[in-house]
């Protein structure tokens, strides 16, 4: 096992938990989720640009607007399980690769 292996484990075995929780999750990953999202907010906030664009009322903007925050919500905490869920699985073959090669020492 190199040396990165054995950096992850110590970091993984320490902050496995935090992780796990939503609203870490959640803190993590809004950013990126936001930055998903802001392409397609850009383009209503600067409609005037494109002169065929119907008109879009402030209500119909409201609902457009929970509607990105909710995409970015659910894309933030979805990238941030699944990437959790990455990292417990290399963690638990990194633990099963370490007990076996301790195993083959005795």
């Amino acid at each position: 096992m190199n040396r990165a292996d054995e950096e992850f484990l110590a970091y993984w075995e320490a902050n496995r938990v935090r992780e796990k929780r939503w609203l870490t999750q959640l803190m993590v990953g809004l950013p990126l989720g936001l930055v998903f999202g802001l392409p397609i907010l850009l383009s209503f906030l600067l409609r005037g640009w494109y002169k065929r664009m119907p008109y879009i009322s402030n209500s119909q903007f409201t609902v457009i607007l929970m509607a990105l925050i909710g995409i970015a919500v659910f894309y933030g905490i979805f990238r941030m399980k699944f990437k959790w869920e990455l990292n417990e699985q290399r963690f638990n073959e990194l633990k099963a690769h370490q007990k076996k090669k301790e195993q083959q020492t005795h």
